[in-house]
């Protein structure tokens, strides 16, 4: 169906054909006829499904059709600060000719400007728990006057601790029969039929199926690789696939930080995001990325919701999620609204354990490429100790935890957050730690190379294959025994495929 053929303000069209959209996806498609007329719903959609036009688009309809609503506001609450900023600009983008104000309120950053665009009086509100309940309690926000209550990545929510917030934020609303709630989330689960069936006016229940809409478009890839090995694979892959654009994915912030060094060390145009950073330095590094002027992204799962990049070549699972749901999410960064996209997603011995859960949820089996020599690149990096905490980190939690409001101590007692800040340091060379004069540090850092070495050094990518077998043996057991085919004569497979294939079955092996 064309947006032109739904019975709505010409503004409303105006704005939406100024977006770029003709055609309803299918979540718009079946929303629109239960929200248009003022009903409740819950709907199981993933993002890049077209939720958010949804959703707006039917705010804006009731604002503009029904007179009940003058004076009235519509509120969106989000789970991460990047998905509320996300929803805003969309927002102001499918309503820039309408006679509406929009304001987006988040933590992380001060209080003044949000205050001052409370006072102007918004009439679509988008925030994150944190940040809304503090206008709230304060006065500054008026819950009283919600007519229209959206919920977005209401799993989501839940997954981070938000429940007890937003049932606050609901016990100061209207009743469920004065107002309208629209509910969004990857995952129709117990909680969210709790407050579907407790907070909700007699809901309409519409079920997308996530594979559907975010995996058929995506062409998918797995590697099956040592730990040890992973950044001279992910290296090949940049070389020979040259994506315009990437996000790739580790499952921690350490991880993201490292990655971020070692690609720049290795001349790539990166930057990393975690939740860590401060607000604006978040803001900023996703401007860079989806304006093109930065080309990669290395993230943890903060990133994996609510970020929208247009035209996002490949998404890279540098790490396979421990969470199957959050495979879902990671790959949905390309492929949307009806494009094609790539993922390619690398197995090693510490997270392959939940490559079978991923598989069943999207209900296929990844398909497996067996990389050869000349996938792996020389890793320029190689011997640099990377650190974790960055200046920037240290700042963005000692701002935040200076906010006002930020009333929740932390555990360990005032102090802990100067201990933390002492034991933060930034990102360090060793080798030009050591040029520097810093004896100490030196035999420190021998002393903690040796401990990790484990007595054993790691095959380059010259080794023949028999020492990198050898390697493996020593490292991971006998798994990887050399098979003999004489007295005296060992042989090692002829091609890397057969080492891949002995590393998968030490892989399965172990998850028995």
């Amino acid at each position: 169906m064309k947006f032109s053929q739904l019975d709505i303000d010409p503004l409303i069209l105006k704005g939406i054909e100024k977006a770029g959209y003709s055609e309803c996806m299918p979540v718009q498609e079946q929303t629109f006829p239960i929200t248009f007329n003022a009903q409740d719903i819950y709907v199981q959609s993933e993002t890049g499904s077209g939720k958010t036009a949804a959703f707006m688009i039917s705010i804006f309809h009731r604002f503009t059709s029904d007179a009940k609503l003058k004076g009235k506001k519509a509120l969106i609450v989000a789970p991460t600060r990047e998905l509320a900023d996300q929803i805003s600009k969309e927002a102001a983008l499918l309503g820039q000719f309408l006679d509406l104000k929009i304001g987006v309120f988040f933590g992380g950053v001060g209080y003044g400007k949000q205050e001052k665009l409370l006072a102007q009086s918004v009439d679509v509100i988008v925030g994150t728990p944190g940040r809304l309940l503090d206008f709230s309690d304060s006065g500054k926000l008026q819950l009283k006057d919600v007519a229209i209550f959206v919920i977005d990545e209401a799993d989501r929510l839940f997954d981070m601790g938000f429940l007890p917030d937003l049932k606050k934020m609901i016990r100061k609303m209207p009743p469920q029969a004065e107002r309208q709630t629209m509910l969004f989330s990857a995952t129709l689960d117990d909680r969210v039929k709790h407050i579907a069936g407790t907070y909700m006016n007699e809901p309409v229940e519409i079920n997308l199926s996530p594979e559907k809409i975010t995996v058929d478009n995506i062409e998918q890839k797995l590697y099956h690789v040592g730990t040890d090995e992973k950044i001279n694979l992910l290296l090949g892959i940049l070389k020979r696939e040259n994506p315009g654009n990437a996000i790739i994915f580790t499952n921690t912030k350490h991880k993201a930080v490292e990655i971020s060094k070692r690609l720049e060390l290795n001349g790539y145009n990166c930057e990393f995001l975690m939740g860590d950073l401060p607000q604006n330095k978040r803001l900023s590094i996703i401007g860079r990325i989806k304006s093109g002027e930065l080309r990669f992204l290395i993230a943890t799962d903060v990133a994996a919701r609510g970020l929208h990049v247009d035209d996002l070549d490949m998404v890279i699972n540098y790490d396979l999620p421990e969470h199957s749901e959050n495979y879902v999410h990671r790959i949905g960064r390309t492929a949307r609204a009806g494009k094609s996209g790539k993922a390619i997603s690398l197995a090693c011995e510490h997270f392959v354990y939940s490559l079978e859960s991923i598989e069943t949820l999207i209900d296929m089996k990844i398909p497996v490429e067996w990389p050869d020599d000349e996938l792996f690149a020389d890793d320029k990096s190689h011997g640099v100790r990377i650190r974790y905490n960055t200046k920037d980190e240290r700042d963005g939690r000692q701002r935040e935890r200076r906010q006002p409001g930020a009333h929740k101590k932390r555990k360990g007692g005032k102090d802990a957050p100067q201990q933390a800040a002492k034991k933060s340091s930034h990102a360090v060379d060793n080798t030009r730690k050591a040029k520097k004069g810093h004896p100490q540090q030196q035999q420190k850092t021998g002393e903690t190379r040796k401990r990790d070495s484990r007595d054993f050094k790691r095959p380059q990518k010259t080794s023949s294959l028999d020492e990198r077998l050898e390697f493996y043996s020593k490292k991971y057991g006998d798994t990887f025994k050399v098979e003999k085919e004489s007295p005296g004569k060992t042989s090692a497979p002829k091609n890397r495929k057969g080492f891949a294939k002995r590393l998968f079955k030490f892989f399965r092996l172990q998850n028995k």
